[in-house]
């Protein structure tokens, strides 16, 4: 990334921050959002071994671990970069979770995992930077682990990375809500 889009990355986080500290993403725990969350721990279970190791890039304040049953999973990581999002979800106490802050453009997992998800995390990803985002991703994967991609709405100019030569589809699914316009996409995806 240049330097202006880095500024921009930046200013996106200080958004982010001053929207968690205002509680405008308190909606991700509400009804509305089971579904899509349910369908996320459907695919892991599966799709993934018994008790996976799981990476949730762009947890937030750690929504979709509460809809894991700990007995289980071996080990949940949840990272975002939201400070803030990440203060919160250290402040409740989740038996064999940990949440860190970091950047998605640069973070490096220091171990792999079975279940890698994208948690509405994808789109926010600079053009510039999808490709070796993806190769991360990828080289942190063990041996039969699986890519989980949740997607708001349409999700242009994320999919095609994922619907390639590279990847083997094991399901895709759109979760609709009673609102027209709310709904994500979902897929699930080993290496090819």
């Amino acid at each position: 990334m240049n330097t202006v889009d880095k500024f921009h990355n930046w200013r996106r986080k200080q958004r982010w921050n001053k929207q968690y500290k205002k509680g405008r993403w308190e909606n991700l725990k509400g009804e509305k959002e089971r579904a899509r969350y349910e369908k996320i721990v459907e695919f892991t279970e599966n799709h993934s071994n018994k008790n996976p190791d799981i990476l949730d890039l762009g947890s937030g304040e750690g929504v979709l671990f509460d809809y894991f049953n700990p007995d289980n999973i071996n080990a949940f990581l949840g990272m975002d970069f939201s400070s803030v999002s990440i203060k919160k979800a250290n402040a409740v106490i989740r038996e064999k979770a940990t949440f860190i802050c970091a950047d998605l453009h640069s973070f490096k997992p220091v171990r792999n995992y079975d279940v890698i998800v994208l948690n509405e995390a994808f789109y926010y990803i600079h053009e510039t930077k999808k490709s070796e985002v993806i190769d991360l991703i990828v080289n942190h994967l063990k041996p039969d682990g699986i890519i989980i991609v949740s997607i708001y709405r349409e999700g242009l100019g994320c999919w095609e990375y994922f619907k390639t030569e590279r990847f083997k589809e094991l399901e895709f699914t759109t979760v609709k809500t009673e609102e027209e316009k709310t709904y994500w996409k979902i897929g699930v995806y080993k290496m090819a």
